[in-house]
């Protein structure tokens, strides 16, 4: 519509017709928030006109969650919510925003629709983490949070975790993001994978939307040195300004025998829409 030979007439010269100038900035708008983000910004340097169309909050209200106010108040703050305009509140949305002591992050999902959150193990409880000689905790660039938790050995894992939030309406799924064996890193440490192929991990979820889904799965199928995404279940949401709560686990506490050699990271919510469903995936992320 704007590109190409469309532009000669930019400022309204030629042929006779209106150019693009001369067009109200309410139509203009309404255009624009029929675009993705990148061409809002984009074609915001046509012209005067097209400059202020693209601050226009009825551009950008488009392109948030429902609930946006909702959700920026409560990750972000009551303040905030009074003192930015749509296209702030966009941006800050689109970029990951760490909170709950930097241990949760949520973000404007542009690819899926909806929102995204990813929770640290830190946010989770674990039997045993702080005993070393079981657990350790391994700095890492490929953990979102810079660090995850690495069993060398356990009889009893139990790894437990929540979330209460105001999701906006939509299909969801859970995964836990795991890898059997240490990250990758400059030097070598011993490690002993063992125990996956003796007895089935337990994952569950439960939604007050959706009820308990519950799965098992053998680790010793899990490629190794691969991070992978574990779907444990899905919930759907009805009303957006009713928070969403979600309490999710996975076990192994057949203390018949021992089990280690397992990094856990986080776990995700991610929207269902437009994306398949395996049990398992590698990072899409």
């Amino acid at each position: 519509m704007f590109m190409g030979a469309g532009f000669s007439g930019i400022e309204g010269g030629g042929g006779g017709g209106r150019g693009l100038g001369e067009l109200p900035e309410s139509c203009v708008a309404c255009v624009l928030s029929r675009m993705e983000a990148s061409e809002i910004c984009r074609v915001a340097r046509v012209n005067t006109t097209f400059h202020r169309a693209s601050l226009s909050d009825s551009v950008w209200e488009s392109k948030l969650p429902e609930n946006h106010e909702i959700l920026l108040k409560k990750v972000f703050g009551s303040a905030a919510a009074a003192a930015l305009t749509k296209k702030d509140i966009y941006k800050r949305f689109a970029t990951p925003f760490l909170f709950a002591s930097h241990t949760k992050e949520v973000w404007l999902d542009k690819r899926r629709g909806g929102i995204s959150v990813a929770i640290s193990w830190k946010a989770m409880k674990i039997t045993g983490i702080d005993d070393r000689r079981y657990w350790t905790h391994v700095s890492t660039n490929e953990s979102r949070f810079g660090c995850v938790a690495y069993l060398h050995q356990t009889w009893w894992l139990e790894i437990a975790g929540s979330l209460e939030l105001e999701f906006p309406v939509g299909a969801y799924s859970l995964f836990f993001r795991l890898r059997i064996g240490r990250p990758s890193y400059g030097g070598r440490i011993a490690e002993k994978i063992h125990g996956w192929d003796v007895k089935p991990v337990t994952f569950q979820l439960e939604s007050s939307n959706s009820g308990h889904a519950k799965s098992e799965r053998f680790f010793n199928q899990q490629p190794r040195s691969e991070w992978v995404y574990h779907h444990v279940g899905d919930f759907v949401v009805q009303d957006s300004n009713t928070p969403t709560s979600l309490n999710f686990s996975m076990t192994q506490i057949d203390c018949t025998h021992t089990k280690g050699g397992l990094c856990v990271d986080s776990v995700f919510v991610f929207p269902t829409t437009g994306r398949p469903q395996p049990h398992h995936q590698k990072d899409f992320i």
